[in-house]
């Protein structure tokens, strides 16, 4: 009973969502892409031509959004599940973290990239906590890729939970990038502890 009753109003919640509605009109595969319009209207991340990793990319609305939106690009997308095909994409489904899979990615785009995006984050556990510090550890990961990867004037966007790791996330990031804002999106769910840390500039 109780399973059915949480169904239920997440059924209900997601019908009220306009962020939802909105996705189904423009044909996105999920309402996280207006978390990437936003950042990007703000902080001036995606332009054409460019080459970028998205990490964590299932479904795909935020490489979608990508291939819409700007010309000759090269783009990655990477995630552990199987994903519907994207145009203008390079699709692997496989761990970013796996050295088999990031010799992939460098070997597709022979050079360092402009831009590391990631909103993932591990299945929630319900405990707020343990959810935190599993995103974290996410986070840490795709910071060490990005250093590797990323153009000296590169970019690196990446969904955090704000929590008892906020500070050691933000000692990290400004180890290896000189400029590091932090950016909660109005499309964020409500009552949502994510943020986003927008990193430019490779030290």
């Amino acid at each position: 009973m109780k399973k059915n009753k949480i169904s239920k109003n997440w059924i209900r919640n997601q019908k009220k969502d306009i962020f939802v509605r909105q996705s189904k009109v423009e044909g996105y595969r999920s309402r996280a892409v207006y978390k990437l319009i936003e950042i990007d209207k703000k902080f001036n991340i995606l332009k054409n031509g460019i080459s970028i990793v998205d990490l964590g990319s299932a479904p795909g609305s935020w490489s979608q959004y990508i291939s819409k939106n700007f010309k000759n690009i090269k783009l990655v997308s990477i995630d552990l599940k199987e994903m519907d095909e994207i145009d203008n994409t390079y699709q692997i489904m496989g761990d970013f973290n796996n050295s088999e899979y990031q010799k992939k990615i460098k070997d597709y785009f022979k050079s360092k990239v402009d831009v590391v995006l990631s909103d993932m984050a591990e299945n929630t556990t319900g405990n707020k906590n343990v959810d935190v510090i599993s995103t974290s550890e996410l986070c840490k990961e795709a910071l060490i890729f990005s250093k590797d990867i990323l153009k000296e004037n590169g970019s690196f966007v990446c969904k955090i939970f704000m929590g008892s790791t906020f500070d050691e996330i933000m000692k990290e990031s400004k180890e290896i990038f000189k400029q590091i804002k932090v950016f909660k999106p109005s499309s964020s769910k409500k009552g949502s502890k994510e943020s986003f840390i927008i990193c430019k500039f490779l030290r």
